[in-house]
């Protein structure tokens, strides 16, 4: 009797499974939930009915399923809504392509070293004059 495996050609994919089936994050997200809703549950019972209280803990409860089971393209949930709200609200609306010619690039770098001889020439010329005009307030005196 030949028994088949079925395994997965893309193992970046597989999730360590710890408990019951369920990923560390799983876990962790599904046990915040309970120590969200249960208590919520349990004070909402006493001042309405159960089905009220069951609503409410639930509605507290689905944001920790959603961070717990969703997944887009490998992200967790978290990530792909921060994705979302930085090119949605953050990042300005019109990105213009822009390329770094290296010819101009080249022809900056050219342009800057000699604005920068040019002023280490000027620097030295005026401490040149300035050495003349002391020697001649020396020799005139």
């Amino acid at each position: 009797m030949n028994a088949y495996v079925p395994v997965p050609r893309d193992l970046s994919r597989v999730k360590t499974k710890i408990f019951l089936n369920l990923t560390k994050r799983q876990i962790i997200c599904f046990g915040v939930a309970a120590l969200l809703g249960v208590p919520s549950f349990f004070l909402l019972k006493a001042h309405t009915s159960v089905t009220v209280a069951v609503m409410a803990m639930v509605v507290i409860m689905l944001p920790m399923f959603f961070l717990a089971l969703y997944e887009k393209n490998g992200y967790p949930a978290e990530i792909v809504l921060k994705h979302f709200i930085v090119s949605r609200f953050m990042r300005s609306k019109v990105r213009p392509y822009r390329t770094d010619n290296y010819y101009e690039a080249m022809l900056r770098k050219e342009k800057a070293e000699k604005e920068v001889e040019r002023i280490v020439r000027e620097s030295n010329r005026r401490k040149k004059n300035k050495r003349d005009y002391k020697r001649q307030k020396r020799t005139v005196l």
